[in-house]
């Protein structure tokens, strides 16, 4: 657990440079957080985790009754908390915590351990608290958030959602208050959260570093600046702190005094219609997010400028319906509807005055500005001119890489097919034919790498095969191996009354079975031989498929192609699929096949990934007609390097792209070498009748 110190002042909220909408983003959530908390997606190097802790110095200090390791509210104490009842103990006041989670945090590490041992032996509910409770009433903060596991995502949000956290082990429970600002930040080369995770952050943003060569210069100034004298630099912006602190104040107080008409909540819910969000958790994270903006701007009254900007927050992220989605939303769309279902008396929005007339109130900030779009954030270096940069490139949604520039074919029509000695003529890249649901794939044998949904493993989670010792920490506890180990020693230990005496040596921890996410290594063949148009848009629709059904089971993935004289690694081993699907669009085919270097770049890269993460077990998956025309002796060589990654038991499975009424049966001959599976791009669709192995053959050596 990381805390925020007092040691080193943090770097001022209010220097912060650009960035309005994930500074907006993060002040209603200070004013509401029933708003839900912030996403924060965006390339490294952005200030997005220098943003996040700075926010923890403008939240206003909290009492909590003195002892109380749940951070219990004087005012009103949780009634469940585990060192309750509170009786008539002393009040302290303390800063807003902000706890930082691991990305390799346990389970335990997060909610909290119980003490089984005394809990069976004595009956006491002997507990440990976890992060979520140092939280409470705090900031949550969880960088890399798409790299946590799921099962941990999942109880993080769970907890968000409720407010409480639940700790259950072998029928022994504890529940305490666990109400916190959730803040994640993610870089999206590394990997997305599923939709349904996505879901359940009420805010998201979109970073990027500044093209604006004046905005770069303040951001390395000030930088600078502060590692010279940190506490310098904090007390030249101390007033504008300051005067923020006081702005969030004012807006939480009059929160609960700003009205959401009907006339606004409608548009609310036109919207999120209109946009085809699933749930209803949209329309209330607008309508929340709405009034902290009327809040923040210091009215009463709910405005239709209120509701777009709720919308620009809260829906990019929940519109996409798979991995190759990109999050954003359409602003002109956006106005339309807001447009038709607006109220008969709409709002002046060149004075900002309401329907009935009144002016807004000026709120008391910094800046005196009123808008949401301008956040009424504090001025920055260079006055009103750099005040109104214009950052809608943070809202807009990531555009697709261009396509690669195509050579001139002046009168000359595209031709159908590539022949297969073609020397460089490079073809354009085609585009994909429609991704399918695939058959799954497995790796033999039993694994224990990183929880997934792919290969049979030993894991955390899973339904329970057995028991052992515990190894460390306990784990999830077997019940009735924990009572059969202890039973016989009871007469020994001198056992008189009820209990059941039990010992740290009787613990048993239970033995689980589930599924693994695997590294998923395609090798696909761009050479002459496959770029028939019609055929290459086949096989990138399979590999796309391919893609989906490893992003739905958690698997890493990477990419490489062989055509010319050499293979490439397109995309090195990531959690990214988003980052395959561009890279396989823009996919040029043409000339030899070299199918050796192809298998032999495969080789290197697993040899690598093995030395960084040797749990997880790698699936070769090889996307080819099985001809090999590039090199010298290029069948040798191509069977020499199947051969070789079959001696090390690399699970293996040839998709077999081979068209024509006459098939010479060349990928069948790969995949044997391989001691793997062959499948045709029929037989990959997972309602295919045709017969299928399920799981991949591994290398079996003969007895």
């Amino acid at each position: 657990m990381t805390t925020a110190h007092n040691t080193t002042p943090q770097y001022p909220f209010t220097a912060v440079v650009g960035m309005a909408d994930l500074r907006l983003a993060l002040l209603l959530n200070a004013v509401s957080p029933a708003v839900g908390g912030v996403l924060v997606r965006g390339e490294k190097g952005t200030a997005k985790s220098t943003a996040v802790r700075a926010l923890s110095a403008l939240m206003p200090a909290v009492d909590v009754i003195s002892g109380c390791r749940f951070a219990c509210a004087p005012a009103a104490p949780d009634p469940g908390c585990p060192d309750g009842p509170h009786g008539t103990g002393g009040v302290e006041e303390r800063p807003t915590r902000m706890v930082e989670l691991p990305v390799g945090a346990s389970e335990d590490r997060l909610v909290g351990a119980l003490d089984i041992e005394r809990a069976l032996s004595e009956g006491v509910k002997a507990f440990e608290p976890g992060l979520l409770a140092d939280a409470h009433r705090g900031i949550l903060y969880v960088d890399e958030v798409n790299l946590l596991h799921d099962h941990l995502v999942d109880l993080l949000l769970d907890a968000a959602a409720m407010g409480a956290s639940y700790v259950e082990r072998e029928g022994v429970s504890v529940r305490h208050a666990a109400r916190f600002l959730l803040v994640g930040t993610m870089n999206p080369e590394e990997g997305e959260l599923r939709p349904q995770l996505l879901d359940r952050f009420g805010l998201t943003v979109e970073v990027a570093a500044s093209r604006e060569p004046d905005e770069r210069v303040s951001v390395v100034r000030r930088r600078l600046a502060y590692d010279a004298d940190p506490a310098g630099f904090a007390a030249e912006w101390a007033a504008e702190e300051d005067a923020l602190r006081a702005r969030i104040a004012a807006a939480r107080e009059l929160l609960p005094r700003v009205t959401l008409g009907d006339a606004a909540l409608r548009q609310i819910a036109a919207t999120c219609a209109a946009f085809e969000v699933d749930g209803m958790r949209a329309d209330i994270v607008m309508a929340r997010t709405a009034t902290a903006l009327a809040a923040w701007a210091g009215r009463t009254d709910v405005l239709e400028e209120d509701v777009r900007q709720a919308a620009l927050l809260a829906l990019p992220h929940r519109r996409r319906r798979n991995p190759f989605d990109a999050p954003g939303l359409d602003e002109d769309k956006l106005d339309r509807t807001l447009e038709e279902f607006a109220p008969d008396e709409s709002t002046d929005e060149s004075t900002g005055e309401g329907a009935d007339g009144d002016d807004d109130p000026e709120p008391d900030g910094p800046d005196g500005g009123g808008g949401p779009d301008g956040g009424g954030l504090p001025p920055q270096d260079g006055g009103p001119e750099e005040a109104e940069l214009p950052h809608q490139q943070d809202r807009e949604a990531p555009q697709p890489p261009p396509a690669p520039e195509q050579p001139e074919r002046a009168g000359q029509p595209e031709p159908e097919s590539a022949p297969q000695g073609a020397a460089a003529g490079e073809m354009p890249a085609v585009g994909a034919a429609e991704p399918f649901r695939t058959r799954r794939l497995d790796v033999p044998g039993l694994g224990e790498g990183a929880d997934g949904r792919r290969s049979r493993a030993r894991t955390a989670h899973g339904r329970t095969t057995g028991a052992r010792r515990p190894h460390g920490a306990l784990g999830k506890l077997h019940l009735s191996a924990t009572v059969q180990a202890a039973a016989p020693h009871q007469r020994a230990r001198g056992r008189s009354g009820r209990g059941l005496l039990v010992r740290r040596d009787d613990l048993r921890e239970a033995v689980r079975e589930g599924r693994e996410g695997n590294l998923v290594l395609f090798v696909v063949d761009a050479s002459g031989s496959m770029a028939a148009r019609k055929r290459m848009s086949a096989v990138k629709g399979a590999v796309l498929s391919l893609l989906l059904d490893a992003y739905q089971r958690r698997d890493k993935i990477g990419l490489i192609t062989f055509r010319g004289s050499g293979a490439e690694l397109a995309l090195p081993p990531t959690s990214s699929v988003e980052a395959g699907a561009a890279r396989l669009e823009q996919l040029p085919t043409g000339g030899r096949t070299p199918l050796s270097e192809g298998l032999l770049r495969a080789h290197e890269v697993l040899r690598v990934e093995r030395m960084r993460d040797a749990s997880r077990r790698p699936l070769l998956v090889v996307v080819t007609d099985g001809r090999a025309t590039g090199g010298p002796e290029p069948v040798v060589r191509a069977g020499r390097a199947a051969r070789l990654l079959a001696a090390e038991g690399t699970a293996s499975v040839v998709v077999d792209c081979e068209a024509g009424p006459v098939r010479l049966g060349l990928a069948g001959e790969l995949a044997r070498e391989l001691q793997g599976t062959a499948v045709t791009l029929d037989e990959l669709r997972a309602d295919s009748f045709s017969a299928l192995v399920r799981t991949v053959q591994g290398n079996r050596k003969a007895a």
